[in-house]
């Protein structure tokens, strides 16, 4: 075909959409490489050939009368729902606002090739249906970018198609049960179908090719017969493929994808714990939550699952925000591992750990992020994300997963996962919430667990000297949480009448203790709001030192805490209680509701009201954690999907923000539907379900107390109390020389090794009295003995 250059290259700078999903889907066959989400009732961003490849902005409808223009994600009230719980076949009921049309439709992924399948009928609700055009709307962004593709009118095998390639030949192919009664190709922003049908130039059949820019199609239908088209979108690695996988899909049609889609589906879900008994089915449920986590796996890199499909605020991003939420974080896919795990299905959760043993660096350490194929997107170091790991296998073993002896190829992660933790640790350089450096009692919480259980694998291994040395690093940090997170005699603690609480993070940068009174940066706020006193900045983080097994939940101070926490940082919405991350958290919408661009205002967190359903469970109140799983589920958003945030302003429907609603941030949150499941098993089980035994028999059982404090060239502290050892541990083989009085009398000894890349001597400063000042030197083993020497002194 041959016809005019569409004007308006290369396009509006491209955008994706909304990131507030409705569905999520994939075939679950290993057939199919293809993934897809619903939103605003049509089908929004497409992965494929791996699950963080976009490659789809949005597929929708435009219909058309005389002086009539109506688009229905825009104009047309949306109802969903599964065709099955749990099963990824998503029906979708469309009206519009001014009552003149409806359209209805089944979306699923084909299982036997890669193709989305949409069988759609529309209905004239005003007049009659020959009244109107229907047209397709489809803007490919092929490959994470808007930009750069290029899309055309083809004819292929007899079938006329909608193509579109990005700069790497992956291509997209849609195709029609009924004739195509005109098609184009055109710029965003100028001349695609949208601009030409909205002006009332109807659309332009000579635009047929548009290269190398942010490009869009248009096809308008023929629906002669009865309103009823069935459309194939197929996707491959150059136009043949998709054309082929298009093609073969619209041959075949719905009824056979259907039912192997459900016989995939129903035999997966068939395999799991019954916990359906157990929630609030109105909102969302056990099966919605299972398929959710499902649904993100990754295919063929066996175990690997991401955050979400979705980009959040995705409608004010670009080509520059390549991942979005659409990529590996390793806490996010151990939460996801221990939903799996709750959920019965160990395979799903052993395949994770395999993931992550294929993945891990060098080092020990995990990326901050990662692409599913392993390579790091980006490179923050969270103490967390590497210790998560260890505990993971540590459920797995406890729940019998391994077959005599089978664990043991495991041996070398969990050596180089917790050589990196004692190496790092235990200050963090990023918190969970991937923000601020320093003492996290929530780091602290699963940094201490994971030694304790590398301990017992090390144990295992035949490496006691090593395993050793892990408790009793766990013990010193364990000692020391309270010099490090734990603020006491502040304002707040006085209007509540309480000793104190856990902050949300101590700054790091003080061995002796956090220096709490220092100001810690806040992320994501003004220049004015970015700084607070670390004493006056609270988080529910601190309830992970009671779900990690290192305080009862009756602790006074972690009664205290609650208080704090609750003064601070809960909202009572008419669905129940939510909690805000931390106070002056600038992750979210700005008070006008525009996006999030780097600033804002932070929202409630659904996923925080099931951490405290825990806390509550473990505190013997199941009927207040009961409550607040109603209240979890009470966020879902249509479809049943849990959002990462909601709205706790009043309704701005301009911006389709509504209190109590999903924000423009992820929905879904995998990491939330894993928490959701794994507070039904906690409720079926009467007990915290991934609340490691270790930590709760060594320290609330037989109360463990360390007297060993550390020293290392990265965490040179000043001082130790008196009758407490000081043990100073170094990254090379060495020999250290101390005196406790001044160097007229010296001791020496070469340094232990631990078996995991660090070396150590115990001073035995135990018996010195306040006040003694003990020097030391260190020497690397043959070379000559260091300047300066280095001094701790023993405080009474």
């Amino acid at each position: 075909m041959s016809g005019a250059v569409p004007p308006g290259a290369p396009g509006l700078d491209p955008r994706w959409t909304s990131s507030a999903k409705s569905g999520v889907g994939t075939s679950g066959s290993p057939s199919s490489r293809l993934w897809f989400a619903v939103s605003h009732g049509i089908l929004n961003e497409v992965y494929y050939p791996r699950i963080d490849l976009a490659c789809l902005r949005d597929l929708g409808l435009l219909v058309t009368a005389t002086d009539y223009f109506s688009e229905e994600k825009r104009d047309a009230d949306p109802a969903l729902a599964m065709t099955e719980d749990g099963v990824p076949i998503f029906r979708l009921v469309n009206t519009a606002r001014d009552g003149r049309y409806r359209i209805s439709k089944t979306i699923l992924a084909d299982p036997f090739r890669e193709s989305v399948l949409q069988d759609i009928r529309f209905e004239a609700l005003h007049g009659e249906w020959s009244d109107y055009a229907v047209h397709v709307l489809l803007a490919p962004h092929l490959v994470n970018r808007g930009s750069g593709n290029t899309a055309w009118i083809d004819d292929y095998k007899g079938y006329g198609l909608l193509h579109a390639s990005g700069t790497n030949g992956v291509s997209l192919a849609l195709a029609a049960s009924v004739p195509w009664l005109a098609r184009s190709a055109g710029f965003v922003g100028t001349s695609d179908g949208w601009q030409t049908l909205r002006r009332g130039e109807g659309v332009n059949t000579d635009y047929d090719r548009a290269e190398n820019g942010n490009v869009a199609l248009t096809g308008t239908l023929d629906l002669s017969a009865a309103g009823h088209v069935l459309l194939s979108l197929g996707l491959g690695l150059k136009p043949e493929e998709a054309a082929f996988n298009a093609i073969a899909s619209l041959q075949q049609g719905t009824a056979s994808a259907i039912g192997e889609v459900g016989r995939i589906w129903r035999g997966w879900h068939a395999g799991l714990e019954r916990l359906d008994d157990l929630g609030e089915t109105e909102r969302t449920s056990y099966r919605t939550s299972a398929a959710v986590l499902a649904v993100h796996r990754t295919g063929a890199f066996t175990g690997g699952a991401i955050a979400s499909l979705s980009t959040p605020w995705g409608f004010n991003k670009g080509d520059d925000d390549l991942g979005g939420y659409h990529l590996v974080w390793p806490r996010d896919l151990v939460e996801t591992a221990g939903g799996f795990l709750a959920a019965g299905s160990t395979a799903d959760a052993l395949g994770i750990l395999d993931y992550l043993a294929a993945i891990q660096e060098g080092d020990g350490h995990w990326a901050q992020n990662n692409w599913i194929d392993g390579h790091a997107y980006w490179d923050g170091i969270q103490m967390d994300e590497t210790a998560f790991p260890i505990l993971l296998y540590d459920m797995l073993r406890r729940a019998g997963a391994f077959a005599d002896g089978n664990d043991e190829r495991y041996f070398p992660m969990l050596q180089k996962a917790a050589s990196f933790v004692v190496r790092q640790g235990p200050v963090t350089d990023e918190d969970r919430w991937e923000e601020d450096a320093g003492y996290s009692p929530f780091t602290l919480a699963v940094e201490i667990a994971a030694l304790l259980a590398a301990a017992d694998a090390m144990d295992a291994s035949g490496r006691p000297e090593t395993a050793t040395y892990l408790r009793e690093t766990a013990d010193g940090w364990h000692a020391e949480l309270d010099d490090w997170t734990f603020a006491s005699g502040t304002d707040l603690a006085a209007k509540l009448g309480i000793a104190g609480y856990y902050v949300r993070i101590g700054p790091g940068d003080n061995p002796d203790g956090a220096a709490l009174g220092s100001v810690v940066p806040i992320k994501n706020r003004s220049p004015q709001q970015a700084a607070l006193s670390a004493q006056m900045l609270l988080s529910p983080d601190a309830l992970a030192l009671v779900r990690f097994g290192l305080r009862s939940a009756d602790d006074p101070r972690m009664v205290g805490t609650v208080k704090a926490i609750d003064d601070l940082l809960r909202r009572d919405l008419p669905d129940g209680p939510y909690w805000y991350r931390y106070n002056n958290d600038g992750y979210g919408e700005h008070e006008d509701g525009s996006a999030f661009d780097g600033t804002g205002v932070g929202r409630l967190w659904p996923l925080l009201t099931g951490e405290r359903a825990h806390f509550e469970l473990a505190a013997g109140r199941p009927d207040e954690a009961r409550r607040l799983l109603k209240a979890l589920e009470a966020s879902a958003g249509p479809g049943g999907l849990l959002p990462e945030q909601i709205w706790d302003g009043e309704d701005l429907p301009d911006r389709e923000l509504f209190f109590g609603g999903p924000t423009g941030s992820a929905m879904p949150l995998v990491w939330a539907h894993g928490e959701h499941i794994k507070l039904l098993r906690s409720l079926r089980d009467g007990k915290v379900f991934d609340t490691p035994p270790q930590t709760v028999e060594r320290y609330l059982e037989q109360g463990v107390v360390s007297n060993r404090r550390f020293w290392r060239i990265n965490h040179q502290r000043r001082t130790i109390r008196a009758g407490q050892v000081l043990r100073i541990e170094l990254l090379e083989p060495s020999a250290v020389r101390w005196s406790f009085d001044g160097w007229a009398g010296t001791s020496e000894t070469a340094t232990a090794d631990t078996g995991l890349a660090l070396y150590y001597v115990d001073i035995p400063a135990e018996t010195l009295p306040a006040g003694t000042e003990i020097r030391f030197r260190i020497a690397q083993i043959g070379g000559p003995w260091q300047d300066p020497d280095f001094g701790v002194t023993v405080m009474g």
